[in-house]
């Protein structure tokens, strides 16, 4: 397996057909809620180390977590409490990953005004001026890399890790061959 680590898994489901926002943000105190900023309640599991959006709708949105297992921790932690809290809840809800955020070090330093050749015009983006990076865009797996001076690779849009790891090979192949 190659060097690249995962920092944020972005995953949504949906737990209730409605949810009263105002009832779960009286009973836990935890829980920011401003309807006038935001339309959802806000809950940092901080053992976990990820954030709940959830919705009067009943979907959620789970961020932060750097594995599926802790997305599933986070979502299992939230029906329970809604569950003790007498709310009508799905318990075993399908979670669906939105984004994957890792990065990867190629381990040499890059030229990117080369990379640009190398890489073609119509997939890539790279103003120094505005960005110190190289917006680099695969269609297939779809995913966006971001490739910087220093080697480093900061990689997002994918939906499965072996998309990040198949968007990577495309990149060192096109760059090194």
């Amino acid at each position: 397996m190659m060097n690249l680590r995962i920092h944020n898994l972005v995953c949504t489901t949906i737990i209730a057909e409605n949810l009263n926002l105002e009832r779960i943000h009286n009973m836990m105190k935890e829980v920011k809620y401003n309807p006038k900023t935001f339309p959802g309640l806000i809950l940092r599991l901080k053992d976990l180390k990820t954030t709940l959006l959830i919705f009067k709708r009943g979907r959620v949105v789970c961020t932060g977590a750097k594995d599926i297992e802790d997305v599933n921790r986070s979502i299992r932690t939230l029906i329970k409490i809604l569950e003790t809290a007498n709310f009508e809840v799905n318990k075993n809800p399908k979670i669906t990953i939105q984004n994957i955020v890792g990065t990867y070090n190629l381990g040499i330093w890059l030229n990117l005004n080369n990379v640009v050749v190398r890489l073609g015009l119509e997939n890539v983006e790279y103003e120094p001026e505005q960005f110190p990076g190289l917006v680099y865009r695969i269609d297939e797996p779809k995913t966006v890399l971001l490739l910087f001076q220093s080697g480093k690779v900061i990689c997002t849009g994918a939906k499965q890790i072996e998309d990040l790891e198949i968007a990577i090979n495309k990149l060192k192949n096109n760059l090194f061959i």
